[in-house]
């Protein structure tokens, strides 16, 4: 055999399912058919809506992740003896590990599938809140936020993908939606038990989303088009057959997906040369400038250290009203999602950076003006009031509207 062919074994047998869990079906498939009944299959089945709902932990954990620090922030700097300079890094390290993590995902779940990457991001995640649970100096918090983050953006790709690929045309939005809603789901619950519970508790809590997640991911299948992709036809219509229900005829499906498989393949890569031309940089450009808009609109910094920020303000539980913040962040996305296809993604767009800029410009004035009157005045009052009403309404119309659209039109 030679070198080449070598090369090509070794690369087919990393192009294969981390988790390949087809067996069970199969199994039972055969067990139906000796049986004379398919009730045995029917008992197997999953369905979409759980599948969707084991990996949104990964979204959660997500949440969970951005969350951590706005309430720890006063326990751990005390305790551990950190300046706010330290606790600052300590907060944007994560954004370090997820900026690795997303630029390593797609290569990870193309080649291992994507319960493959999922079980890798939640093992960083795990070893992470377990270093900042044991810290003892402000090196181990580090590592475990660099740890975290990574996994973080590895989850932050591919559970997308994987709910676009197993979800049904006619319910792809909506569950397309659970994604954004599970993360701020994660930030709500970071604040909640932040509330009650120690900052070294509540980093053995963030292990809790992982640790249901791994099991999970054996209980479902693997995405129908990715092993459709890699040529696995008998595990794709298996998978597929699972997430329509054994009494479904997919036989459409199938060939659909098939098509849409042998077409991407025949696809031409356009050379970096020619995003030079204006069909292709205008768009591109549009749409890198509004992800890296929203960035800049400093969501971060905000999630990151809300108690701060209400502190600030003149809140005398900080931490309390950042729940608030939470909460009223999963309702808006959760109207949003309602509001996504009646009122369409651009309008929504428009509405929600308008909305942000306005929210932007009060926090600023408000903080900036507060500086120059008496902390005694009714007017420092007021000012605290609608600085506080600047944040909130800056994350609403991120999470809610903004970060909503994106996901559709980019």
């Amino acid at each position: 055999m030679s070198f080449r062919e070598d090369t090509e074994d070794v690369r087919g047998d990393l192009r294969k399912p981390f988790l390949h869990t087809g067996s069970w079906y199969r199994m039972g498939s055969r067990q139906s058919s000796l049986m004379g009944s398919s009730q045995v299959i029917r008992d197997s089945s999953i369905s979409v809506v759980a599948c969707v709902m084991i990996v949104a932990l990964g979204p959660i954990q997500f949440g969970f992740t951005s969350g951590y620090s706005s309430p720890t922030q006063s326990a751990i700097t005390e305790d551990l003896g950190l300046s706010v300079s330290e606790y600052s890094l300590f907060g944007s390290l994560s954004n370090v590990g997820a900026m690795v993590g997303a630029i390593a995902s797609g290569q990870i779940s193309e080649y291992i599938g994507r319960k493959g990457s999922l079980m890798i991001a939640a093992i960083p995640n795990i070893i992470g809140w377990l270093a900042i649970s044991f810290a003892r100096d402000s090196s181990f918090l580090y590592m475990g936020r660099l740890l975290e983050g990574f996994g973080v953006g590895i989850i932050s790709y591919t559970v997308p993908v994987y709910i676009a690929e197993i979800a049904p045309q006619n319910l792809r939005g909506a569950l397309g939606s659970v994604n954004q809603l599970s993360v701020t789901i994660g930030i709500m619950l970071a604040y909640l038990l932040g509330l009650f519970v120690q900052w070294r508790i509540l980093a053995v809590l963030g292990i809790l989303p992982c640790v249901v997640l791994i099991p999970g991911l054996f209980f479902i299948p693997e995405s129908p088009r990715w092993l459709a992709k890699m040529g696995m036809t008998e595990d794709f219509e298996a998978s597929l057959q699972v997430l329509r229900g054994f009494d479904t005829d997919i036989s459409l499906e199938v060939n659909e997906i098939k098509r849409s498989v042998a077409s991407t393949s025949r696809r031409t890569t356009i050379r970096f040369a020619e995003l030079k031309r204006r069909k292709y940089w205008l768009p591109l450009m549009i749409g890198i400038g509004l992800l890296f808009l929203q960035q800049l609109s400093g969501i971060n910094g905000v999630l990151f250290y809300s108690s701060t920020i209400f502190e600030s303000a003149g809140i005398s539980d900080s931490n309390a009203a950042t729940f608030g913040l939470g909460a009223v962040q999963v309702i808006a996305t959760g109207v949003t999602t309602w509001l996504a296809d009646k009122a369409g993604r651009r309008l929504l767009l428009i509405v929600s950076s308008s909305g942000m800029t306005v929210s932007l410009l009060l926090v600023a004035v408000s903080f900036f003006v507060q500086d120059y009157v008496s902390d005694e005045s009714t007017v420092y009052n007021i000012l605290g009031i609608l600085s506080i009403v600047g944040v909130v309404g800056m994350v609403c119309l991120l999470f809610g509207y903004w970060t909503h659209s994106l996901d559709y039109n980019v």
